[in-house]
């Protein structure tokens, strides 16, 4: 097993505050409308969404799904951390994949998700480090663009 790691930034119109409200607090409702083509569905199965609880996301895709953990939640640092540990993204490549993430404001009002992704890699899965972590911001990236038209519309 190893350990692949990487950061990303990516820069958002609207401001950290309403960012993290809507894809992190209002995930498990807003996801599912504005990004129909790949999340079926998203719901807590356990614990009060802070850390501990255990959110389930279903994907369009098959029967395909991924349950996180959730590590940390700050609402007044706009931190969200959590822990991908079962489903059809970790099947035969990784044990896990942790996410640390935090909205930032900048100085024009506007803002930067930052994030930092793990891959914990079962024995026999090389990928580069570098292809992994392009896909993971790509994925960030349809989510912080989608949430921020999203937000800009309404």
């Amino acid at each position: 097993m190893g350990v692949a790691t990487g950061e990303f930034e990516v820069a958002c119109a609207v401001p950290a505050a309403k960012m993290f409200q809507a894809a992190v607090l209002d995930a498990d409702e807003l996801f599912p409308k504005i990004m129909s083509q790949g999340i079926k569905s998203a719901e807590l199965i356990e614990g009060d969404g802070g850390a501990g609880s255990i959110r389930k996301i279903n994907l369009v895709e098959g029967n395909f799904y991924m349950k996180h953990k959730v590590d940390a939640l700050d609402k007044e640092s706009f931190v969200y951390n959590y822990t991908i540990f079962e489903g059809d993204t970790l099947t035969g490549k990784f044990e896990k994949i942790v996410y640390d993430t935090k909205f930032v404001s900048s100085p024009d009002g506007e803002s930067i998700f930052k994030a930092t992704v793990s891959f914990h890699t079962l024995a026999g899965f090389d990928v580069p480090a570098e292809k992994l972590v392009n896909t993971a911001k790509e994925k960030a990236t349809v989510m912080v663009k989608t949430v921020e038209a999203y937000l800009q519309a309404n």
